[in-house]
Protein backbone atom coordinates (compact mmCIF):
# COMPACT_ATOMS: atom_id res chain seq x y z
CA UNK A 1 0.00 0.00 0.00
CA UNK A 2 2.70 2.05 0.70
CA UNK A 3 4.68 1.26 -2.00
CA UNK A 4 0.94 2.37 -4.49
CA UNK A 5 0.84 5.42 -2.27
CA UNK A 6 4.34 6.23 -3.91
CA UNK A 7 3.91 5.72 -7.17
CA UNK A 8 0.50 7.73 -7.26
CA UNK A 9 2.24 10.29 -5.72
CA UNK A 10 5.34 10.10 -8.38
CA UNK A 11 3.07 10.35 -11.56
CA UNK A 12 1.41 12.85 -10.03
CA UNK A 13 4.25 15.02 -9.61
CA UNK A 14 5.72 14.12 -12.73
CA UNK A 15 2.47 15.20 -14.67
CA UNK A 16 3.31 18.94 -13.56
CA UNK A 17 6.26 19.12 -15.65
CA UNK A 18 4.63 16.79 -18.66
CA UNK A 19 5.79 18.34 -21.62
CA UNK A 20 9.03 20.03 -20.50
CA UNK A 21 10.59 16.27 -19.18
CA UNK A 22 8.55 13.70 -21.05
CA UNK A 23 7.80 14.76 -24.67
CA UNK A 24 9.82 15.91 -27.40
CA UNK A 25 7.98 19.36 -27.55
CA UNK A 26 9.93 19.61 -24.10
CA UNK A 27 13.76 20.08 -23.14
CA UNK A 28 14.43 16.45 -22.84
CA UNK A 29 13.13 14.56 -25.85
CA UNK A 30 13.11 10.76 -26.44
CA UNK A 31 16.50 10.69 -28.29
CA UNK A 32 18.01 11.55 -24.82
CA UNK A 33 16.25 9.05 -23.14
CA UNK A 34 18.61 5.72 -21.89
CA UNK A 35 18.88 2.32 -23.54
CA UNK A 36 17.11 0.27 -21.89
CA UNK A 37 13.82 -1.13 -20.69
CA UNK A 38 11.34 1.52 -21.73
CA UNK A 39 7.94 1.73 -22.96
CA UNK A 40 7.89 4.97 -23.59
CA UNK A 41 10.46 4.48 -25.60
CA UNK A 42 8.26 3.15 -28.61
CA UNK A 43 5.91 6.66 -29.54
CA UNK A 44 6.74 9.99 -29.27
CA UNK A 45 2.90 11.25 -28.87
CA UNK A 46 1.86 13.02 -25.82
CA UNK A 47 -1.45 11.57 -26.05
CA UNK A 48 -0.20 7.91 -26.11
CA UNK A 49 2.62 8.88 -23.53
CA UNK A 50 0.01 10.66 -21.57
CA UNK A 51 -2.50 7.88 -21.63
CA UNK A 52 0.67 5.84 -20.21
CA UNK A 53 0.65 7.63 -17.18
CA UNK A 54 -2.49 6.96 -16.77
CA UNK A 55 -2.24 3.73 -17.08
CA UNK A 56 0.66 3.52 -14.73
CA UNK A 57 -1.35 5.25 -11.90
CA UNK A 58 -4.38 2.95 -12.32
CA UNK A 59 -2.05 0.27 -12.08
CA UNK A 60 -0.48 1.33 -8.78
CA UNK A 61 -4.39 1.70 -7.75
CA UNK A 62 -4.74 -2.13 -8.75
CA UNK A 63 -1.71 -2.65 -6.35
CA UNK A 64 -3.10 -0.32 -3.36
CA UNK A 65 -5.93 -2.48 -3.35
CA UNK A 66 -4.38 -5.53 -3.38
CA UNK A 67 -6.11 -6.98 -6.68
CA UNK A 68 -3.94 -9.81 -8.10
CA UNK A 69 -1.04 -8.06 -6.48
CA UNK A 70 1.93 -9.58 -8.10
CA UNK A 71 1.15 -8.93 -11.51
CA UNK A 72 0.48 -5.56 -10.56
CA UNK A 73 3.76 -5.69 -9.22
CA UNK A 74 5.26 -6.29 -12.03
CA UNK A 75 3.62 -4.21 -14.36
CA UNK A 76 4.62 -1.03 -12.04
CA UNK A 77 8.07 -2.10 -11.74
CA UNK A 78 7.98 -2.32 -15.81
CA UNK A 79 6.58 1.32 -15.77
CA UNK A 80 8.35 2.09 -13.00
CA UNK A 81 11.70 1.46 -15.09
CA UNK A 82 10.26 2.88 -18.29
CA UNK A 83 9.72 6.26 -16.37
CA UNK A 84 13.20 6.66 -15.36
CA UNK A 85 14.81 5.42 -18.31
CA UNK A 86 12.43 8.04 -20.38
CA UNK A 87 14.40 10.83 -18.66
CA UNK A 88 17.39 10.11 -16.29
CA UNK A 89 18.21 13.64 -15.95
CA UNK A 90 15.99 13.86 -13.02
CA UNK A 91 16.34 10.88 -10.80
CA UNK A 92 17.89 10.62 -7.74
CA UNK A 93 19.18 7.97 -5.33
CA UNK A 94 15.95 7.82 -4.24
CA UNK A 95 14.33 6.64 -7.52
CA UNK A 96 17.52 4.30 -7.24
CA UNK A 97 16.63 2.81 -4.12
CA UNK A 98 12.98 2.58 -5.00
CA UNK A 99 13.65 0.90 -8.43
CA UNK A 100 15.97 -1.85 -5.88
CA UNK A 101 13.05 -2.35 -3.43
CA UNK A 102 10.39 -2.86 -5.85
CA UNK A 103 12.71 -5.91 -7.64
CA UNK A 104 12.31 -7.51 -4.56
CA UNK A 105 9.30 -6.84 -3.89
CA UNK A 106 8.57 -9.07 -7.02
CA UNK A 107 9.20 -11.75 -4.91
CA UNK A 108 7.18 -11.16 -1.98
CA UNK A 109 3.65 -11.90 -0.91
CA UNK A 110 2.47 -8.35 -1.09
CA UNK A 111 -0.63 -9.47 -1.12
CA UNK A 112 -0.65 -12.00 2.25
CA UNK A 113 -2.62 -9.33 4.08
CA UNK A 114 -5.36 -6.43 3.72
CA UNK A 115 -5.90 -6.74 0.26
CA UNK A 116 -8.76 -8.45 -2.62
CA UNK A 117 -6.46 -11.57 -3.10
CA UNK A 118 -6.60 -11.93 0.80
CA UNK A 119 -10.58 -12.04 1.25
CA UNK A 120 -10.35 -14.31 -2.00
CA UNK A 121 -7.43 -16.39 -0.37
CA UNK A 122 -8.61 -20.09 1.03
CA UNK A 123 -6.64 -20.16 3.67
CA UNK A 124 -5.44 -18.51 6.67
CA UNK A 125 -3.00 -15.76 6.45
CA UNK A 126 0.64 -16.88 7.11
CA UNK A 127 2.24 -15.35 10.44
CA UNK A 128 5.70 -14.97 8.89
CA UNK A 129 7.33 -15.28 5.94
CA UNK A 130 11.13 -16.00 4.97
CA UNK A 131 12.99 -16.86 1.80
CA UNK A 132 15.76 -15.10 -0.69
CA UNK A 133 13.31 -12.42 -1.65
CA UNK A 134 12.99 -11.77 2.52
CA UNK A 135 16.61 -11.32 3.17
CA UNK A 136 17.47 -9.61 -0.30
CA UNK A 137 14.75 -6.77 0.55
CA UNK A 138 15.91 -6.57 4.18
CA UNK A 139 19.85 -6.44 3.44
CA UNK A 140 19.06 -3.95 0.05
CA UNK A 141 18.25 -1.17 3.09
CA UNK A 142 21.04 -2.53 5.85
CA UNK A 143 23.31 -2.05 2.24
CA UNK A 144 22.63 1.06 1.57
CA UNK A 145 23.45 2.25 4.97
CA UNK A 146 26.12 0.75 6.12
CA UNK A 147 27.95 1.45 2.53
CA UNK A 148 26.82 5.03 2.88
CA UNK A 149 28.19 5.40 6.51
CA UNK A 150 31.77 3.97 5.34
CA UNK A 151 31.80 6.25 2.61
CA UNK A 152 31.29 9.03 5.53
CA UNK A 153 33.99 7.57 8.03
CA UNK A 154 36.98 8.97 6.03
CA UNK A 155 35.67 12.42 6.32
CA UNK A 156 36.38 14.48 9.49
CA UNK A 157 33.12 17.08 8.65
CA UNK A 158 31.07 13.70 9.49
CA UNK A 159 33.11 12.08 12.31
CA UNK A 160 33.48 15.82 14.07
CA UNK A 161 30.03 17.13 13.61
CA UNK A 162 30.21 19.26 11.23
CA UNK A 163 28.94 18.50 8.11
CA UNK A 164 25.16 18.50 8.95
CA UNK A 165 25.21 22.46 10.56
CA UNK A 166 27.21 22.99 6.99
CA UNK A 167 24.10 20.68 4.72
CA UNK A 168 21.70 22.92 6.74
CA UNK A 169 23.52 25.85 5.38
CA UNK A 170 22.34 25.24 1.75
CA UNK A 171 19.64 27.50 0.79
CA UNK A 172 19.27 25.39 -2.89
CA UNK A 173 18.27 22.12 -0.76
CA UNK A 174 17.08 23.31 2.93
CA UNK A 175 12.88 24.16 3.15
CA UNK A 176 10.08 24.50 5.83
CA UNK A 177 12.08 23.88 9.39
CA UNK A 178 15.75 23.79 7.75
CA UNK A 179 15.71 27.54 8.73
CA UNK A 180 14.60 27.31 11.82
CA UNK A 181 17.22 24.45 12.44
CA UNK A 182 20.05 26.70 11.68
CA UNK A 183 19.50 28.14 14.47
CA UNK A 184 20.64 25.22 16.57
CA UNK A 185 24.16 23.84 15.43
CA UNK A 186 24.75 22.07 18.54
CA UNK A 187 21.46 20.27 18.15
CA UNK A 188 22.56 19.73 15.14
CA UNK A 189 26.15 18.19 15.45
CA UNK A 190 24.62 15.98 17.84
CA UNK A 191 21.78 14.70 15.25
CA UNK A 192 24.57 14.75 11.99
CA UNK A 193 27.12 11.73 14.59
CA UNK A 194 24.18 10.21 16.00
CA UNK A 195 23.24 9.51 12.32
CA UNK A 196 26.52 8.77 11.29
CA UNK A 197 26.94 6.06 13.96
CA UNK A 198 23.67 4.23 12.98
CA UNK A 199 24.74 3.96 9.43
CA UNK A 200 27.71 2.35 10.55
CA UNK A 201 25.75 0.25 12.80
CA UNK A 202 23.19 -0.32 10.57
CA UNK A 203 23.87 -4.12 10.48
CA UNK A 204 22.23 -4.35 13.91
CA UNK A 205 18.71 -3.77 11.55
CA UNK A 206 19.38 -7.52 11.00
CA UNK A 207 20.88 -8.96 14.00
CA UNK A 208 18.23 -7.34 16.47
CA UNK A 209 14.89 -9.01 16.88
CA UNK A 210 11.47 -8.05 18.07
CA UNK A 211 10.39 -4.47 19.95
CA UNK A 212 15.01 -3.97 19.69
CA UNK A 213 14.76 -4.02 16.81
CA UNK A 214 11.72 -1.79 16.22
CA UNK A 215 12.96 0.49 18.35
CA UNK A 216 16.27 0.67 16.04
CA UNK A 217 14.50 0.67 12.75
CA UNK A 218 12.14 3.10 14.24
CA UNK A 219 15.07 5.78 15.06
CA UNK A 220 15.94 5.50 11.42
CA UNK A 221 12.17 6.32 10.73
CA UNK A 222 12.19 9.28 12.96
CA UNK A 223 16.08 10.79 11.00
CA UNK A 224 13.85 10.16 7.57
CA UNK A 225 11.18 12.03 8.87
CA UNK A 226 13.89 15.03 9.91
CA UNK A 227 14.90 14.88 6.11
CA UNK A 228 11.74 15.00 4.92
CA UNK A 229 10.92 18.86 6.99
CA UNK A 230 14.19 20.07 6.36
CA UNK A 231 15.98 18.64 3.19
CA UNK A 232 14.53 19.34 0.17
CA UNK A 233 15.51 15.46 -1.62
CA UNK A 234 12.49 14.38 -2.82
CA UNK A 235 11.20 11.14 -2.56
CA UNK A 236 14.28 9.63 -0.39
CA UNK A 237 12.84 9.86 2.81
CA UNK A 238 9.14 8.42 2.04
CA UNK A 239 11.11 5.65 -0.21
CA UNK A 240 13.46 4.71 3.24
CA UNK A 241 10.56 4.53 5.29
CA UNK A 242 8.60 2.21 2.84
CA UNK A 243 11.70 -0.04 3.07
CA UNK A 244 11.90 0.21 6.63
CA UNK A 245 8.71 -0.89 7.03
CA UNK A 246 9.96 -4.64 6.41
CA UNK A 247 11.48 -4.57 9.44
CA UNK A 248 8.10 -4.62 11.61
CA UNK A 249 7.52 -7.77 12.86
CA UNK A 250 4.26 -9.50 13.98
CA UNK A 251 4.71 -8.16 17.47
CA UNK A 252 4.52 -5.06 16.26
CA UNK A 253 1.26 -4.99 14.66
CA UNK A 254 0.18 -6.85 18.07
CA UNK A 255 1.60 -4.33 20.30
CA UNK A 256 0.05 -1.85 17.77
CA UNK A 257 -3.27 -3.19 18.48
CA UNK A 258 -2.86 -3.09 21.92
CA UNK A 259 -1.82 0.44 22.23
CA UNK A 260 -4.95 1.41 20.03
CA UNK A 261 -7.40 -0.47 22.58
CA UNK A 262 -5.52 1.28 25.63
CA UNK A 263 -6.13 4.76 23.87
CA UNK A 264 -9.48 4.09 23.45
CA UNK A 265 -9.65 3.82 19.47
CA UNK A 266 -12.63 1.74 18.94
CA UNK A 267 -11.23 -1.17 16.86
CA UNK A 268 -13.84 -3.84 17.17
CA UNK A 269 -15.66 -1.66 15.39
CA UNK A 270 -12.57 -1.06 12.41
CA UNK A 271 -12.44 -4.95 12.42
CA UNK A 272 -16.10 -5.36 11.72
CA UNK A 273 -15.73 -1.99 9.37
CA UNK A 274 -12.79 -4.24 7.98
CA UNK A 275 -15.32 -6.99 7.17
CA UNK A 276 -17.75 -4.83 4.98
CA UNK A 277 -14.44 -4.03 2.66
CA UNK A 278 -13.85 -7.71 2.07
CA UNK A 279 -17.40 -8.19 1.31
CA UNK A 280 -17.16 -5.53 -1.03
CA UNK A 281 -13.71 -7.19 -2.35
CA UNK A 282 -15.90 -10.13 -3.54
CA UNK A 283 -17.63 -8.14 -6.20
CA UNK A 284 -13.95 -8.74 -7.87
CA UNK A 285 -13.64 -11.67 -9.81
CA UNK A 286 -11.35 -14.35 -8.42
CA UNK A 287 -10.54 -15.51 -11.28
CA UNK A 288 -9.90 -13.35 -15.05
CA UNK A 289 -12.30 -15.79 -17.35
CA UNK A 290 -9.94 -16.01 -21.13
CA UNK A 291 -11.69 -17.16 -24.42
CA UNK A 292 -9.04 -20.15 -24.84
CA UNK A 293 -8.60 -20.42 -20.49
CA UNK A 294 -5.39 -19.82 -19.14
CA UNK A 295 -2.72 -18.08 -21.05
CA UNK A 296 -0.11 -19.69 -18.80
CA UNK A 297 -0.19 -21.58 -15.66
CA UNK A 298 0.63 -19.74 -12.06
CA UNK A 299 3.55 -21.91 -11.93
CA UNK A 300 4.89 -21.50 -15.08
CA UNK A 301 4.91 -17.67 -15.41
CA UNK A 302 6.03 -17.40 -11.19
CA UNK A 303 9.10 -20.17 -11.78
CA UNK A 304 10.11 -18.04 -14.94
CA UNK A 305 10.03 -14.91 -13.05
CA UNK A 306 11.91 -16.52 -10.01
CA UNK A 307 14.60 -17.70 -12.29
CA UNK A 308 15.58 -14.57 -14.52
CA UNK A 309 15.70 -13.08 -11.34
CA UNK A 310 17.63 -15.66 -9.28
CA UNK A 311 20.39 -16.53 -12.15
CA UNK A 312 20.60 -12.40 -12.25
CA UNK A 313 21.20 -11.46 -8.78
CA UNK A 314 23.96 -15.00 -8.26
CA UNK A 315 25.74 -14.07 -11.72
CA UNK A 316 26.04 -10.49 -10.59
CA UNK A 317 27.62 -11.86 -7.27
CA UNK A 318 29.32 -14.70 -8.55
CA UNK A 319 31.01 -12.42 -11.26
CA UNK A 320 31.75 -9.21 -8.63
CA UNK A 321 33.64 -11.49 -6.51
CA UNK A 322 35.36 -13.69 -9.34
CA UNK A 323 36.39 -10.46 -11.32
CA UNK A 324 37.62 -9.19 -7.48
CA UNK A 325 39.44 -12.29 -6.71
CA UNK A 326 41.17 -12.34 -10.54
CA UNK A 327 39.41 -15.48 -11.76
CA UNK A 328 36.97 -14.12 -13.84
CA UNK A 329 39.19 -11.02 -16.27
CA UNK A 330 37.26 -8.06 -15.89
CA UNK A 331 36.50 -8.02 -19.87
CA UNK A 332 34.87 -11.09 -19.70
CA UNK A 333 31.61 -11.33 -22.03
CA UNK A 334 29.37 -13.20 -19.79
CA UNK A 335 30.09 -11.14 -17.35
CA UNK A 336 29.54 -7.73 -19.45
CA UNK A 337 26.17 -9.93 -20.88
CA UNK A 338 24.90 -9.92 -17.17
CA UNK A 339 25.47 -6.46 -16.16
CA UNK A 340 24.01 -5.06 -19.21
CA UNK A 341 20.92 -6.47 -18.40
CA UNK A 342 21.49 -4.97 -14.83
CA UNK A 343 21.66 -1.62 -16.51
CA UNK A 344 19.06 -2.19 -18.64
CA UNK A 345 16.43 -3.35 -16.37
CA UNK A 346 18.17 -0.75 -13.92
CA UNK A 347 18.60 -2.82 -10.92
CA UNK A 348 21.94 -2.16 -10.71
CA UNK A 349 23.90 -1.29 -7.24
CA UNK A 350 25.30 2.30 -6.46
CA UNK A 351 28.08 3.51 -4.85
CA UNK A 352 25.21 4.87 -2.11
CA UNK A 353 28.19 8.06 -1.82
CA UNK A 354 24.51 10.14 -0.43
CA UNK A 355 26.21 13.25 0.98
CA UNK A 356 29.81 11.57 1.29
CA UNK A 357 32.69 10.75 1.24
CA UNK A 358 32.22 14.86 1.87
CA UNK A 359 29.47 16.74 2.31
CA UNK A 360 28.65 19.58 -0.48
CA UNK A 361 29.49 22.76 1.32
CA UNK A 362 28.53 25.15 -1.49
CA UNK A 363 25.29 27.03 -2.42
CA UNK A 364 24.31 27.03 -6.24
CA UNK A 365 21.80 28.68 -8.13
CA UNK A 366 21.70 29.79 -12.14
CA UNK A 367 21.57 32.37 -14.18
CA UNK A 368 20.72 32.23 -17.90
CA UNK A 369 22.04 35.15 -19.71
CA UNK A 370 20.37 35.76 -23.05
CA UNK A 371 20.30 38.36 -25.91
CA UNK A 372 17.36 39.66 -27.95
CA UNK A 373 16.53 40.32 -31.31
CA UNK A 374 16.07 43.85 -30.43
CA UNK A 375 19.73 43.65 -27.81
CA UNK A 376 18.12 43.59 -24.91
CA UNK A 377 20.20 41.29 -22.02
CA UNK A 378 18.15 39.63 -19.42
CA UNK A 379 18.15 36.23 -17.25
CA UNK A 380 16.02 34.36 -18.99
CA UNK A 381 16.21 31.32 -16.06
CA UNK A 382 14.94 34.20 -13.43
CA UNK A 383 12.80 35.67 -15.78
CA UNK A 384 14.50 39.05 -14.66
CA UNK A 385 17.10 41.57 -16.35
CA UNK A 386 20.46 40.28 -16.54
CA UNK A 387 22.35 40.00 -13.29
CA UNK A 388 24.52 37.84 -11.18
CA UNK A 389 23.34 38.90 -7.87
CA UNK A 390 21.01 36.10 -5.96
CA UNK A 391 17.45 35.29 -7.05
CA UNK A 392 16.42 35.37 -3.62
CA UNK A 393 17.73 34.06 -0.17
CA UNK A 394 15.77 30.64 -0.62
CA UNK A 395 17.43 29.73 -3.33
CA UNK A 396 15.32 26.20 -3.53
CA UNK A 397 12.64 28.39 -4.60
CA UNK A 398 14.30 29.12 -8.40
CA UNK A 399 13.33 25.22 -8.82
CA UNK A 400 9.28 24.78 -9.64
CA UNK A 401 9.88 21.14 -8.49
CA UNK A 402 12.32 18.86 -6.48
CA UNK A 403 13.21 17.03 -10.29
CA UNK A 404 14.12 20.10 -11.34
CA UNK A 405 16.84 20.60 -9.31
CA UNK A 406 18.08 17.41 -10.20
CA UNK A 407 18.03 17.83 -13.87
CA UNK A 408 19.55 21.25 -13.71
CA UNK A 409 22.39 19.06 -11.81
CA UNK A 410 22.57 17.20 -15.04
CA UNK A 411 22.89 20.00 -17.07
CA UNK A 412 25.60 21.66 -15.34
CA UNK A 413 27.44 18.18 -15.26
CA UNK A 414 26.66 17.75 -19.04
CA UNK A 415 28.64 20.89 -19.77
CA UNK A 416 29.29 22.15 -23.40
CA UNK A 417 29.48 19.06 -24.61
CA UNK A 418 26.53 16.68 -23.47
CA UNK A 419 23.44 16.57 -24.99
CA UNK A 420 21.19 17.87 -21.92
CA UNK A 421 22.90 21.56 -21.60
CA UNK A 422 22.45 21.37 -25.57
CA UNK A 423 18.84 20.26 -25.82
CA UNK A 424 17.20 23.02 -22.53
CA UNK A 425 19.54 25.71 -25.06
CA UNK A 426 17.50 24.81 -28.27
CA UNK A 427 14.28 24.14 -26.53
CA UNK A 428 14.53 28.05 -24.61
CA UNK A 429 15.32 29.72 -28.11
CA UNK A 430 12.61 27.45 -29.78
CA UNK A 431 9.82 28.61 -27.20
CA UNK A 432 10.83 32.22 -25.19
CA UNK A 433 8.94 34.79 -26.83
CA UNK A 434 9.37 38.60 -25.44
CA UNK A 435 6.00 40.89 -24.58
CA UNK A 436 6.96 42.45 -27.80
CA UNK A 437 7.47 39.54 -29.30
CA UNK A 438 11.04 39.82 -29.52
CA UNK A 439 12.87 36.36 -29.43
CA UNK A 440 16.24 35.22 -28.18
CA UNK A 441 19.82 35.46 -30.26
CA UNK A 442 21.72 34.02 -27.99
CA UNK A 443 21.83 32.01 -24.77
CA UNK A 444 24.92 32.07 -22.22
CA UNK A 445 24.25 29.38 -19.12
CA UNK A 446 25.97 30.13 -16.07
CA UNK A 447 25.77 28.87 -12.34
CA UNK A 448 27.51 30.51 -9.10
CA UNK A 449 28.46 28.71 -6.42
CA UNK A 450 28.67 30.15 -2.94
CA UNK A 451 31.27 28.46 -0.28
CA UNK A 452 29.30 27.95 2.92
CA UNK A 453 31.26 28.05 5.85
CA UNK A 454 30.37 27.27 9.91
CA UNK A 455 30.76 31.83 9.95
CA UNK A 456 28.48 32.05 6.82
CA UNK A 457 25.26 29.73 7.32
CA UNK A 458 23.40 32.83 7.98
CA UNK A 459 25.14 35.29 5.84
CA UNK A 460 24.92 34.64 2.56
CA UNK A 461 26.67 38.23 1.55
CA UNK A 462 29.82 36.91 3.15
CA UNK A 463 30.69 33.89 1.26
CA UNK A 464 33.11 33.54 -0.96
CA UNK A 465 31.43 33.39 -4.44
CA UNK A 466 32.57 32.41 -8.36
CA UNK A 467 30.38 32.02 -11.49
CA UNK A 468 31.42 29.43 -13.92
CA UNK A 469 30.76 28.83 -18.04
CA UNK A 470 28.08 25.90 -18.10
CA UNK A 471 27.63 26.31 -22.10
CA UNK A 472 26.99 29.06 -25.04
CA UNK A 473 24.75 28.62 -27.44
CA UNK A 474 23.69 30.89 -30.76
CA UNK A 475 20.04 30.54 -31.18
CA UNK A 476 19.16 28.96 -35.06
CA UNK A 477 22.24 29.13 -36.96
CA UNK A 478 23.61 32.00 -35.28
CA UNK A 479 27.69 31.41 -34.18
CA UNK A 480 27.51 31.63 -29.91
CA UNK A 481 28.73 34.84 -28.39
CA UNK A 482 30.31 35.56 -24.89
CA UNK A 483 27.11 37.70 -23.24
CA UNK A 484 28.91 37.93 -20.13
CA UNK A 485 32.90 37.17 -18.89
CA UNK A 486 32.69 35.73 -16.11
CA UNK A 487 36.14 34.21 -15.99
Amino acid sequence: MFVAVLIVADVLSRSRNFHFYYTDDGAVPASLASDGLNLFAYTSDPTIIAALFVIHALVALQLLVGYKTRVAMVISFIFVISLDQHNPYVTSYADVLFRLLLFWALFLPLGERWSIDAVHRDREARTSVFSIATLGALFQMIAMYVINGYHKSGEELWTGGEATPLIMGLDDTTFLLGETMRQFPELLQLGGLTWYYMLLYGWLLFLLTGRLRLLFAGAFVVAHASFAVTVRIGAFPYVAMAGLMLFAQGAFWRDLDRLARLVGVPVDRLHAAAGRVGAVARVFPRHIPTAGGELWTRRAVYTGFYGIAAFLVVALALLAVGTGAGVVPADDGPKEQVEDVAYETMIYQPEWSIFAPVPRTTDRYHVFAAQTTTGERIDVYNDRELSFERPGKQLQQQYGTYRERFYMNSVRRAGDTGPASLALAEHLCETWEGEDGEELTHLNMYYASEDVTMETIDSPEDRDRSTYTIYRHGCGDRDPIVIQDVT
